[in-house]
């Protein structure tokens, strides 16, 4: 009977403050490997962003909210991208009501320009450092998310507009934009089904608004102790924030190590 365990990164596996997983981390994935579970990221970060695991051997990658899903050994198993149509409907709506954004592809992404709202925001991740320029020519590209910094207010008149896209938000002054389809959720069930895994064994550690799905349908879900009330609500188990070892405490108070 095959076990998976799902992990955001951005609050659960890697720390606002040291934006480092921690030692302990590390060789608590490893005693859970040990005990067969197959280990997967499940993120909003892209390929580029995935430094911070230090080449851990994970079974597999959902990234980009679900967009972009691969093995541990680099195959492929889903992706979807922006339709051009909504691409174009978005560098429309920057036109007449600008804002920092973000166009991700498979290894890199783009700024149409930048403020202190997206440097804010790297100081968080580490993973936000990209160039800002002419983004006209991302209409061509493989746009699997964009990165939109507004409020939630201008969010709603702008999910409007994109009509076959949808949004997510883990932080106050950005969202994720992705195409409809792909999913946390989405991934989950591709890996499932790759490593055949049923989805009473899976389980799924996260803390933010972009985890909230991926979380109500797993098995077991774990929440870390920093997350808002809204998801600590939806947790089988809440366990201690990152910088206190909260995936380690969850494992061993699951019997899952």
């Amino acid at each position: 009977m095959k076990k998976a365990v799902f992990f955001d990164i951005d609050g659960t596996l890697v720390s606002f403050q040291t934006h480092q997983v921690s030692a302990m981390t590390f060789e608590t994935l490893r005693k859970l490997k040990e005990n067969g579970y197959l280990l997967f990221i499940a993120t909003g970060r892209g390929k580029d962003g995935l430094k911070c695991l230090e080449d851990f051997p994970f079974d597999g990658y959902i990234t980009l909210n679900g967009q972009y899903c691969y093995t541990g050994t680099g195959e492929v198993i889903y992706e979807n991208f922006i339709r051009k149509e909504e691409l174009a409907v978005l560098l429309d709506y920057l036109k007449e009501h600008p804002f920092p954004c973000g166009f991700t592809m498979e290894n890199t992404k783009v700024f149409n320009y930048r403020d202190q709202r997206v440097d804010d925001v790297h100081a968080i991740t580490q993973n936000d450092d990209h160039p800002a320029g002419d983004v006209s020519n991302v209409i061509n590209e493989k746009i699997y998310q964009a990165m939109a910094f507004i409020n939630e207010a201008e969010e709603k008149e702008l999910m409007k507009e994109l009509k076959n896209c949808t949004s997510a938000r883990w932080y106050p002054t950005f969202t994720d934009i992705s195409p409809i389809g792909g999913t946390k959720v989405k991934g989950i069930d591709q890996f499932c089904a790759y490593y055949g895994v049923e989805l009473q064994d899976t389980y799924a550690f996260g803390d933010g608004g972009n985890d909230r799905e991926m979380l109500e349908h797993v098995h077991t879900s774990i929440v870390m102790g920093s997350a808002d009330d809204s998801i600590k609500g939806i947790a089988d188990y809440v366990t201690d924030d990152v910088d206190h070892e909260g995936i380690t405490k969850a494992c061993i108070r699951l019997g899952m190590i």
